[in-house]
């Protein structure tokens, strides 16, 4: 059965894995004392069956009297070597005593010595015993090595002495059996000396491995989430790395390995590749800004920084790691920095602001009172008008700066927006190249009054400056869209470039000089504050004509329009 564990961060699509069975999984590679533990059960194994295939050969040809007990004897020992191969697990090293030492050291030297001592013929198993003093000196404590180094010089002594009884030659037997046991207590040092260090190097090995796995895994995740795209490549230009946003930025596809790719494989990518070579030829860093033609209507402006890593040994090759940055992402971050320095600094000025406003607001309303001429008395209007949008304006960006939530009405879309629409085309005198294209039926949406002016205000703006003098060059429509209330302000100027969709609504981005490059930000950070939606695309007009413009449109909270009498409801505060 497939699974879908995740996202691939390396390549940006997603990785799927498959649900094996546990039997079916490949277990983890053994430790060298677990297979140190699987060879001498294996030589346990082939002892067992040596001895009794000898045994039963010689006794079958005649060599030896039949003796039925040492064929059981050595049967037996084949077994429970089988056994505690079958069903024991490897203890951990070092240990002086474990019951399954029991059942193969002491299993080991009770066998042998029993076939030492009951023998028919003149045979000599001490060889037999390196068996489990090894086994003792490798896997287990020095005392343990030690003790089964001296229990088997015990045995053979015995046997040695046994033996020179029945003989009468007391010296040579017990010498030779000396010998074979201070041979045992040296293998037993020496063999528990090397599993000692062996033990020490394994585990320096595994914290060493655990320590590059850890760094690996720091260094790919920092690599992935780095913003700025890191790209290696080789003196064959193959590309050996790359990170998602390097994929991002030069526009790969999914399926596209850095492995099936080279530097000079996209004629677009041809600067990059001249980086690499200076990089190479002069062995220094290089920094350069680029402009990469990635379509017939797209460039991409980067910002490039190289480094140099050289071979390790004669058989690697040095690899040059490029650092690319989009420059309007670091354009972007930039107007973010300024807009929170304008920020701190407007809602100063807001402050400052705010009493010499106050201050004019009540001298003109003194002023209005002794004003009997009709002309003196508009132009008071005027001043009492511009000074409540002021100080509105002033509030507005205090609310900004100290994060208040907005007050919102719910608000008849075609009755809110329709007399502002209407104000500003006397206003800019814009006669027959607007036109207003009211919905089919009452959408209400959530939103603040002078709030919804200010954004029209600004689209409407925009859209005269670029808009041709045709009729109906601007369209102003509101209907239900998927059941959402929109407003839409579209226009029929030209197509924006991709570059300037990316960042439309970003803060200070303008591609005039004399514009502010604030109005799209303003009216996004009202719409966001308000729960609604702003967004631009290239589409046809509103008035059913197929005519390509300009289209940003408003989407807002909405609810029902009629209550349950059927009546519609009015402005209602949330």
């Amino acid at each position: 059965m497939a699974s879908r564990k995740g996202s691939d961060s390396s390549w940006g699509h997603s990785t799927w894995t498959w649900d094996v069975p546990a039997p079916l999984q490949a277990a983890p590679d053994p430790s060298p004392f677990q297979r140190l533990w699987l060879g001498f059960m294996v030589a346990r194994i082939g002892t067992g069956v040596t001895l009794l295939v000898l045994l039963g050969g010689l006794m079958a040809s005649g060599l030896v009297p039949t003796d039925p007990w040492q064929l059981a004897l050595c049967a037996a020992y084949l077994a429970a070597s089988v056994a505690v191969r079958l069903f024991n697990r490897p203890a951990a090293p070092g240990r002086s005593f474990d019951p399954q030492w029991v059942s193969t050291i002491g299993i080991d030297v009770l066998a042998f010595s029993t076939l030492q001592f009951v023998q028919a013929v003149n045979l000599n198993y001490s060889p037999l015993f390196a068996l489990p003093v090894l086994t003792a000196a490798v896997l287990g404590s020095r005392l343990l090595a030690l003790g089964t180094a001296a229990g088997v010089t015990l045995v053979l002594l015995t046997d040695g002495w046994v033996q020179s009884l029945e003989l009468g030659d007391h010296t040579s037997r017990l010498l030779q059996a000396g010998l074979t046991g201070a041979g045992y207590f040296v293998v037993a040092l020496l063999a528990n000396q090397l599993a000692v260090r062996l033990a020490r190097e394994e585990q320096a090995a595994r914290l060493g491995r655990s320590a590059a796995r850890t760094q690996a895994q720091v260094n790919e995740l920092v690599i992935d989430t780095l913003t700025d795209g890191l790209l290696v490549v080789s003196t064959d230009w193959r590309i050996h790395a790359a990170n998602p946003a390097v994929r991002a930025l030069l526009g790969w596809q999914a399926s596209e390995a850095p492995a099936s790719l080279a530097l000079v494989s996209r004629p677009g990518w041809k600067p990059l590749v001249a980086v690499a070579q200076r990089t190479f030829d002069t062995g220094e860093p290089q920094s350069a800004e680029l402009a990469l033609r990635l379509g017939p209507s797209e460039r991409l402006h980067l910002r490039v920084r190289t480094r140099l890593t050289p071979p390790q040994d004669a058989d690697s090759q040095a690899l040059c790691v490029m650092f690319l940055q989009d420059l309007r992402e670091a354009e972007a971050r930039l107007r973010t920095e300024k807009l929170a320095a304008m920020g701190r600094m407007s809602a100063a000025v807001a402050h400052e602001i705010r009493n010499p406003l106050a201050a004019i607001a009540q001298a003109n309303a003194l002023l209005a009172e002794e004003l009997d001429d009709p002309g003196h008395q508009q132009l008071s209007a005027l001043v009492r008008k511009n000074t409540q949008r002021l100080s509105q304006i002033v509030d507005d960006i205090l609310d900004i700066a100290r994060l208040q939530a907005p007050s919102t009405d719910w608000l008849e879309l075609d009755q809110a927006a329709l007399p502002l629409v209407t104000e500003w085309q006397r206003q800019n005198e814009a006669g027959e190249r607007l036109l207003l294209r009211p919905g089919s039926s009452p959408a209400w949406a959530a939103f603040d009054g002078e709030h919804l002016r200010r954004i029209l205000v600004n689209l409407l703006d925009n859209a005269l400056r670029y808009a041709s003098r045709a009729p109906a060059a601007t369209v102003v429509a509101t209907d239900l869209h998927l059941g959402q209330a929109r407003l839409r302000v579209w226009s029929d100027g030209a197509p924006l470039d991709p570059g300037v969709q990316r960042h439309l609504f970003e803060p200070f981005f303008s591609s005039e000089s004399r514009s502010s490059g604030l109005g799209l930000y303003i009216c996004r950070e009202l719409c966001e504050r308000h729960g609604a939606l702003i967004a631009y695309a290239r589409s046809p007009a509103p008035d059913g004509s197929a005519r390509e413009g300009n289209d940003f449109s408003v989407i807002f909270r909405t609810r029902a329009a009629v209550v349950p009498g059927g009546e519609p409801l009015g402005t209602i505060r949330a």
